[in-house]
């Protein structure tokens, strides 16, 4: 009798699922990796025609996938806008952990942290974005998605056939996201495109800005976002860089958590749970100016005194309560009506050359990931309606949102456009979920180049004999040094969870607590005369750095102790997945000192 071959119990698992699979009567094409956590990491193959006519093919990632039983109503897939971007190699992958382990990192100087936009996306190359293929109401839905999709093919082709895959970023592979931004963009009026002011030449792809302000012939309203965690010299610096570059846009300043000065300074119960809480959506800087650039392009075609009186409202509501109070008033808001969009949504209905339609103005919103879309338009209603997270692909079908009877907004998903960034700096960006990252060693080693981490976490070189003593870092011995202060440690052999200690600091740099900073071309040698530009002292006030007596403000002990306390306890939630995990306010504490979050006492 022949002997048995050996049955491992994760064979058996998968045995089962797969019995269970088919009583179910589940399509051929779903695997039992569905409803597992290894489906967010499954691979397909797609081969794309390059320019020269050869196909290459491709390791496609699927991330964020959602545990389904089968297709919903109307064949509706619950996992058709997850984000798809190519895999790296498993060569390139142990290449980049030899050389966290081995490269001796060195501290870069202050023009390396300069950003010219035309480094990352060389307009006028093939780095461009999908565009819808012409179409006519005669042609079939089926006719309309497979000429899309070749379309697709061919513009994955060019990229792919221009640049090895080594030099290209993380971008989007999925075709059914890339036609969320063309509904998006053809039932528009006004398109924000929301950047992240830490870096936003990484979050403006031009050639987007070359078709709405060209082809579509549409105002494009840049938002440079979460402006309380740069300082006001860089934010004025980055707003004049955008004016001369591209003299087209209307740039807006905006940030959803800004600093209240009328802030009581005893009670830090308070202050704990407004932060846990409360949110402050309507205390959000940036809506005035927001209407003011879409009253100047409506030009009074559209009546946006509505809007205006709900500013009005909003200010003169927003005061510091209790926790609870805030809560409520945001439960008891007046209502906003949301539109859930579907399948039929996609249906081609070719865009509208009739502008603000019924005198109401469509504003979409678009932009990468992790930008802030979803928190922009809870900071323009006044209170949560939308979902926001900090795990990139949260947003997975725009949705519409009537602000006031004549201002209609729509939330985008993010979308990651073809560049030449470098993979570490994205994930720095919140581009590529953290969690999901195959190799987060790198990415901790161009932060600690550009950031002193070991001075402001206070770590000690695990190989060190002295505390003072010193030796030289690697990207390693940085992870290492975290898990050791932190305590974190792996499930059998109680060793040092260099993995996690990786992921927990890319989330602080994320968040803003460990705030990398990137500058225009030539900010080195003129920041002395940004420092002392009038805006920046405008900003200032705004910010809520100084008072307007110009008296520094005290920092709030109890804000910080709590502060470090939500860190622990999402730090242990979000090494799992990230899902769920709403994006930490960040004040104006932060903004005077981008680490005073991270004292000795927390570390």
């Amino acid at each position: 009798m022949p002997r048995k071959k050996p049955f491992s119990v994760k064979q058996k698992k998968k045995q089962l699922q797969d019995k269970r699979e088919r009583k179910r009567g589940l399509q051929d094409g779903l695997r039992s990796s569905s409803n597992s956590r290894s489906g967010s990491r499954e691979r397909r193959e797609e081969q794309t025609d390059t320019s020269d006519g050869e196909s290459v093919t491709h390791h496609i990632r699927r991330l964020n996938q959602q545990p389904s039983q089968g297709l919903g109503p109307r064949g509706y897939d619950p996992n058709r806008y997850r984000l798809h971007f190519e895999r790296d190699s498993r060569e390139e992958v142990e290449r980049r952990k030899r050389a966290a382990r081995e490269q001796v990192l060195q501290p870069v100087s202050a023009e390396m942290l300069e950003l010219d936009i035309r480094e990352v996306y060389q307009p006028g190359s093939v780095l461009d974005f999908p565009r819808r293929p012409p179409w006519n109401y005669e042609m079939s839905k089926e006719q309309l998605m497979s000429q899309e999709e070749r379309s697709f093919q061919e513009y994955l082709g060019k990229i792919h056939g221009a640049y090895a895959s080594e030099k290209l970023s993380y971008f989007e592979h999925n075709l059914e996201t890339w036609r969320q931004l063309w509904r998006v963009l053809e039932m528009s009026d006004i398109v924000l495109l929301i950047t992240d002011i830490r870096h936003p030449v990484v979050n403006f792809p031009p050639a987007l800005y070359e078709y709405v302000t060209g082809e579509l012939g549409l105002a494009l309203v840049l938002v440079l976002n979460k402006v309380d965690l740069a300082p006001p010299a860089l934010v004025v610096a980055w707003k004049h860089y955008f004016h001369q570059h591209y003299p087209q846009l209307h740039i807006v300043l905006f940030t959803s958590f800004p600093r209240d000065t009328r802030a009581p300074q005893e009670p830090g119960s308070v202050l704990k749970k407004n932060r846990r809480r409360g949110r402050g959506w309507t205390r959000a800087l940036g809506p005035e100016q927001l209407l003011r650039a879409c009253e100047a392009i409506t030009a009074g075609k559209v009546d946006l005194s509505s809007w205006r009186e709900k500013i009005a409202r909003d200010v003169a509501g927003a005061s510091w309560g209790t926790g609870s109070g805030e809560e409520e008033e945001e439960e008891d808001g007046p209502a906003v009506l949301v539109e859930q969009q579907t399948d039929s949504a996609m249906e081609p209905t070719g865009p509208s050359r009739e502008r603000y339609k019924d005198g109401v103005v469509t504003i979409g919103c678009v932009g990468f990931p992790n930008v802030g879309k979803s928190s922009l338009i809870n900071g323009l209603v006044g209170r949560k309606v939308v979902s926001v997270s900090r795990t990139p692909g949260h947003t997975r079908y725009f949705q519409t949102y009537f602000l006031t009877p004549s201002v209609k907004l729509c939330d985008c998903p993010g979308l990651i456009f073809p560049s030449l960034l470098p993979r570490q700096l994205q994930v720095l960006a919140g581009i590529c979920p953290i969690a999901q990252t195959q190799e987060p060693y790198t990415a901790v080693g161009y932060l600690a180049s550009r950031i002193p981490v070991q001075a402001l976490l206070h770590l000690r070189h695990p190989e060190a004999a002295e505390p003072a003593a010193e030796h030289p870092w690697c990207a390693w011995d940085i992870c290492e040094a975290w898990a050791e202060k932190r305590g974190y440690k792996t499930a059998k052999a109680a060793r040092n969870d260099v993995y996690r200690a990786a992921n927990s600091l890319l989330r602080l740099a994320v968040d803003g607590r460990l705030s990398l900073c990137f500058h225009p071309p030539g900010y080195s040698g003129q920041r002395g005369t940004w420092e002392s530009h009038a805006e920046t002292a405008e900003l200032v006030v705004l910010q809520g750095r100084v008072g307007p007596a110009g008296d520094e403000e005290e920092e709030e002990e109890e804000e910080l102790s709590s502060s470090c306390e939500e860190e622990g306890e999402e730090d242990r939630d979000a090494d799992e997945e990230g899902e769920g995990d709403e994006d930490p306010p960040t004040s104006g504490l932060a903004a005077r000192n981008p680490y005073a979050l991270l004292d000795e006492d927390e570390c």
